[in-house]
C-alpha cells in the first residue's frame, strides 16, 4: 500500500474534525502547484448553511486567497465523491484536477447520479482521479452513520 498524498491527508484529517463537530464527516483541501491554499470541513450544521460542504467552503477560501475566482491551476482534494452541487462549483471554478476517496452511490454526481461532469452542458470537466484515500474515507463514513443509528 502506498501512503497517502499530504493533501488527501489533510483532508482526512479535517474530515475527522468534521465528524468531532457532529458533521458529516467531509474534508476539502485546494492545492496549486504543491501548496495547500485551502482546507475545509463539511459544516452546514454549525454555519446554517445548507451550501457549507466541505468542498465548497475550499473552494471560496482559495479563490479569495488568490483574488480570482478562476482556479484554474488548482487542484481539489476531497474525502467523497461530490454531490452535484460540489461538482457544478468544481466546474464553475475551472478546477483543473478532482482527487477523492470514497465514492457515493446515493449522493455522488460525477461516477454517480447526475454525472456532472459528462453532461454535454457541463461547460468544464476537470482530470478525475477516485479512490485516493478510499479505505480511510469510507471507514469515517460508515463509523459516522454507525453511530447514529
Amino acid at each position: 500500500m502506498f501512503p497517502l498524498p499530504e493533501p488527501m491527508r489533510l483532508a482526512l484529517d479535517a474530515a475527522r474534525d468534521a465528524a468531532g463537530d457532529g458533521e458529516v464527516p467531509v474534508g476539502a483541501v485546494v492545492t496549486r502547484g504543491g501548496s495547500v491554499l485551502a482546507v475545509a470541513t463539511n459544516a452546514p450544521r454549525r454555519l446554517h448553511d445548507p451550501t457549507a460542504h466541505a468542498e465548497i467552503l475550499a473552494i471560496r477560501a482559495a479563490a479569495t486567497k488568490i483574488g480570482t475566482e478562476r482556479l484554474a491551476d488548482c487542484d481539489l482534494w476531497v474525502t467523497l465523491e461530490p454531490c452535484a452541487m460540489c461538482a457544478g462549483a468544481i466546474a464553475h471554478a475551472r478546477i483543473a484536477r478532482l482527487y477523492y476517496g470514497a465514492s457515493d452511490p446515493k449522493g455522488g454526481a460525477v461516477e454517480h447520479g447526475a454525472r456532472i461532469f459528462t453532461q454535454p452542458t457541463c461547460h468544464h470537466r476537470p482530470d478525475v482521479y477516485p479512490g485516493i484515500g478510499e479505505g480511510e474515507s469510507g471507514a469515517l463514513l460508515r463509523a459516522f452513520f454507525a453511530s447514529r443509528r
